[in-house]
């Protein structure tokens, strides 16, 4: 449960989450995410577990084989590649994300030491943060390269030890340390003065802030935080004992995501406000204006270097179970050995991905595709196109393919009762399909 939780547990609920949240006005949002997890979220997490515990394959081969007798045709197999393609295009730029992160923590804990770096030890403004942003992340790209490269390295280590070894064993540390970590800087900084304004503005909610625009919003927001339509819960699933409830892991799933997203809210509002400074500055919420509101408060390059750590291990629990989806498929499906997969896998995606993400605001900065830099059309492609369609076609899958073998295997082959199940089976096939769509659409608009 720990492992399927830090699979959706990254950059989205700890990065993405906060500043949609101060874009679309508070409370109104956090309410409708909350709403909408509970009835798209958890429901897709099934689909995907459905597909990958009955197969016990990688992403791809999940979709061959047959169903209720009959063969499965072959076109499925596209929502498989679909999946590998979004996971690719997530990590190229995850990674680099990462990279940023890593950055941050070198120059505040440089300036712990006094040898120069962010200090964040008395108050300063957004035209220091933005310099820094600007001088240490968008025109140094060759330190990025290597702060990314660091990231890598260390989810190389943890993979070369495997499923249980490694990714299991070390998300069950990191998931404890990551929630203490919310905890301590929730305490903080609900404790700083003028904290009241920032806890009213994320739980009061203004309904005249709901609109179309805000629920396709956060329903995008419930995929990317779930990690949804990457292959990563098919890969994850078909480890999955037979006699696992699913259920049961889906919704601890959801309500565990749901409850960090909610309490980064908890940590990042209270300081904003606290400080005077605007919700609503957007993506660059957090390496821009945050550090502002750190400066503002006792021991702010503490707090501050305690913040980015727990960004790192957040994205590194979700980086990992994405790298073993394109791991699994050549280790399983081509017959390539575990190391190799994974050496093939690391370096294809850095080389690939991670290096022309880093160069797009340096050497690479002109080169646009569609008016979008290389960085930019990673994101879109993978976030707006990619892992729409593979959610899209695996509820297909579910609902219209394997049929009673999908109700059996949630079922555990009939064996469990379960209110929710009675209702799952035509959700997902009548109506999750045109949730889905909605959002395919709104992106491409």
């Amino acid at each position: 449960m720990l492992t399927v939780a830090g699979a959706t547990i990254g950059f989205g609920a700890t990065w993405r989450f906060p500043y949609l949240v101060g874009e679309n006005g508070g409370g109104a949002y956090v309410l409708t995410f909350i709403i909408v997890m509970a009835l798209a979220g958890v429901p897709i997490i099934l689909v995907e577990n459905v597909i990958g515990r009955r197969a016990h394959a990688d992403s791809m081969t999940s979709f061959t084989g047959t169903a209720c007798g009959k063969p499965i045709p072959g076109f499925w197999k596209i929502v498989g590649v679909g999946g590998l393609i979004g996971a690719f295009g997530i990590l190229a730029y995850y990674m680099v994300i990462g990279g940023w992160v890593i950055a941050y923590i070198v120059n505040i804990f440089a300036a712990m030491l006094g040898v120069g770096g962010l200090d964040l030890s008395q108050p300063v403004g957004k035209e220091l943060t933005e310099a820094f942003y600007s001088e240490h992340i968008e025109n140094s790209p060759f330190s990025i390269m290597l702060y990314t490269f660091i990231f890598v390295v260390i989810n190389y280590l943890i993979l070369r030890k495997g499923i249980i070894k490694g990714i299991e064993r070390s998300v069950k540390y990191l998931m404890p340390l990551l929630f203490i970590c919310l905890i301590v800087m929730v305490i903080r900084n609900l404790t700083l003065e003028g904290a009241g304004e920032g806890v009213a503005f994320y739980l009061t909610p203004d309904f005249s802030k709901l609109t179309p625009k805000l629920f396709l919003d956060v329903l995008g927001q419930v995929f990317f935080a779930l990690s949804l339509g990457f292959g990563v819960m098919i890969t994850l699933s078909s480890h999955l004992s037979a006699k696992e409830d699913m259920v049961k892991t889906a919704v601890i799933t959801g309500v565990i995501n749901t409850l960090i997203a909610v309490l980064a809210g908890f940590m990042i509002f209270p300081s904003l406000f606290s400080a005077g400074l605007s919700p609503d500055s957007g993506p660059s919420l957090v390496f821009k204006t945050l550090p502002i509101a750190f400066s503002e408060i006792s021991g702010g390059n503490f707090f501050a270097l305690v913040f980015f750590v727990l960004l790192i291990i957040a994205a590194l629990t979700t980086s990992l179970t994405i790298y073993q989806v394109m791991i699994s498929v050549l280790y399983e499906r081509l017959h390539i050995r575990a190391g190799g997969a994974i050496n093939l896998t690391l370096l294809g995606v850095f080389i690939l991905g991670n290096v022309p993400c880093v160069l797009s605001s340096g050497p690479l900065k002109d080169v646009t595709i569609a008016g979008r830099s290389i960085f930019d059309t990673f994101d879109f492609v993978s976030g707006n196109i990619c892992f729409v369609l593979t959610a899209l076609g695996c509820t297909l899958f579910a609902g219209w393919v394997l049929k009673e073998e999908a109700l059996a295997e949630i079922t555990n082959q009939h064996s469990l009762k379960n209110p929710l199940i009675r209702w799952w089976y035509p959700y997902v096939r009548y109506v999750v399909p045109v949730i889905i769509l909605a959002i395919f659409i709104y992106g491409l608009i």
